[in-house]
């Protein structure tokens, strides 16, 4: 579910492509746990972001 080759690049810029599970046609109950993924893998992309500038 990633932009992979249809997004612009622009060099110098960090890109990140999660693998993740097709949320489509599916009930509430399979997206929430693609939601919790989702939501871990933000969470530490700003820690790590946070972290850098911290440095």
């Amino acid at each position: 579910m990633g932009c992979g080759d249809a997004c612009p690049i622009f060099p110098g810029k960090k890109y990140l492509d999660w693998a993740l599970e097709d949320p489509a046609g599916k009930g509430v109950e399979a997206v929430r746990p693609i939601r919790d993924e989702i939501k871990t893998r933000i969470q530490a992309l700003i820690a790590e972001i946070d972290a850098k500038q911290e440095a």
